[in-house]
């Protein structure tokens, strides 16, 4: 039985849709900032916020900006966002999301790659078999690791398999995504290259030659991260407009109570009428084909 459970308000492919989180007991928690890092495990095993499921365009992401950061759909220019098909891929190629606890600072200059923080939790690419749903919380073992640049900041790509995948026992770190599946990291590679030329954007560049990191630099990386979100919760770090309001990190002087994040929510807006892009499709998107 799962220890969190999700709250839908709003339409889907709406701007007001909104996935909200509860721990066991029914309160209301952030994703961002209650969910721990690590499962309960002997292992290194980590919780995973899904926030796309796999072969789906619509561009979800934890709102981090907004008190108890529920997953909303991201909107650029007053429409709803959505990556396109580059050819022969449908949507994302993984199950998408983030580790909790985790913040990429903008300005905190990585000294592997010489670029800040792209301002999010870090980024997961999670590459088993099952389809997972958008707010699902899943437990994950980190197998390597992909340093995207992305308009000049570090945007880290976690790459990871859900530990009750079938197949979960064949992987333990990056050498053997290439053994098992074969081909998926240079789709990988190919995917976050490309996914924005379709916009007008110029290809994404990648730090050390768009090289695969292992395992161990991966949780290094994590173990960096993590501990950038610690500054963030304690005001040892300038988050800029990060809302920080959770409910169980109860040394952080963003901790509210449970009555506090039940207001939160019940206060958030959640009208329905104005529904941007509503007829759009998840299913009807146009395939782009990229010139080599």
């Amino acid at each position: 039985m799962s220890q969190y459970c999700k709250e839908v308000r709003g339409h889907p492919r709406s701007a007001q849709y909104r996935v909200y989180f509860k721990n066991v007991a029914g309160h209301y928690i952030s994703p961002f900032h209650d969910i721990p890092l690590k499962a309960k495990s002997k292992e290194a095993v980590f919780n995973m916020v899904v926030e796309v499921p796999r072969w789906t365009n619509a561009k979800m992401e934890i709102a981090t900006k907004e008190p108890l950061n529920p997953i909303k759909q991201d909107i650029k220019k007053g429409k709803l966002r959505y990556v396109a098909n580059i050819f022969p891929h449908k949507g994302y190629i993984w199950n998408y999301g983030a580790l909790p606890q985790t913040w990429e600072d903008p300005r905190h200059k990585d000294s592997t790659t010489n670029c800040c923080g792209d301002n999010d939790p870090i980024d997961v690419c999670e590459i088993g078999s099952k389809v997972r749903a958008c707010g699902d919380i899943i437990q994950v073992k980190i197998l390597g690791v992909l340093a995207l640049i992305d308009e000049n900041e570090t945007d880290w790509k976690l790459i990871a398999i859900s530990v009750d995948d079938p197949e979960a026992s064949k992987f333990h770190n990056i050498d053997d995504v290439r053994k098992q599946k074969p081909n998926y990291l240079e789709a990988t590679l190919d995917w976050f290259r490309l996914y924005k030329v379709p916009d007008g954007k110029p290809e994404n560049k990648f730090a050390f030659n768009g090289e695969f990191k292992d395992k161990d630099f991966a949780l290094e990386v994590i173990e960096s991260t993590h501990k950038c979100w610690k500054a963030l919760l304690h005001k040892k770090a300038d988050g800029g407009d990060i809302n920080c309001v959770n409910v169980q990190v109860h040394d952080s002087p963003f901790c509210c109570s449970k009555e506090e994040a039940r207001c939160i929510v019940q206060s958030a807006s959640t009208a329905t009428n104005e529904d941007l892009n509503s007829k759009e499709d998840e299913d009807t998107h146009t395939w782009h084909f990229i010139k080599k």
